[in-house]
């Protein structure tokens, strides 16, 4: 009896020796929504869109120019020469079509190639600030996706993560420009 009393009380005692894990949590969507090089870069793609916006409704509208004329045309043509213009128009439309579909598809791409690279380098910041930092874990929580049920607020890394995040990058902006100059 007193040996089970002595292994209990080693147990006891051995785990509360152990090292506490610390854990941290952050909101994805807050941390990539309001990181600077992600709002810089949706600004820099709504320019894109915008000019592929005029680019295309310049393109249409010369196109529906194009078919008025030919409308115009038309009334005056003989069924063969009827039937060629309108492949002719056909043929001019989906063209249009696919340059119009082909660039947006294009921006779309560019778009999310670095925006993938932008949550890449916020993974790695995470990583690497809960390396230096001592965390055991550091969590990821979103509305739609909650992985963190309940939190205190002294475990609620995220506006320390984006500050730093935010922080780091006008540092190596500096850096960059310092190494130019």
């Amino acid at each position: 009896m007193k040996n089970i009393v002595y292994v209990v009380l080693a147990m006891i005692v051995l785990s509360s020796c152990q090292k506490q894990a610390k854990i941290g949590y952050v909101n994805n969507g807050t941390v990539i929504n309001d990181f600077q090089e992600k709002i810089e870069l949706e600004a820099k793609f709504q320019k894109k869109s915008d000019a592929f916006q005029k680019r295309r409704d310049s393109l249409v509208n010369a196109y529906q120019l194009e078919l008025q004329e030919a409308q115009q045309k038309a009334k005056r043509m003989s069924q063969v020469n009827l039937q060629k213009l309108s492949q002719e128009i056909q043929q001019k439309e989906q063209l249009l079509s696919q340059k119009i579909q082909s660039e947006q598809q294009e921006i779309q791409q560019t778009f999310q190639a670095e925006l993938d690279s932008v949550i890449v380098k916020v993974k790695d910041f995470v990583k690497d600030y809960g390396k230096k930092n001592g965390y055991t874990y550091i969590l990821g929580t979103t509305d739609a996706a909650s992985t963190v049920m309940y939190g205190t607020g002294e475990n609620d890394l995220t506006q320390i993560i984006l500050d730093a995040l935010n922080g780091a990058d006008k540092e190596e902006v500096k850096e960059e420009s310092e190494k130019k100059e």
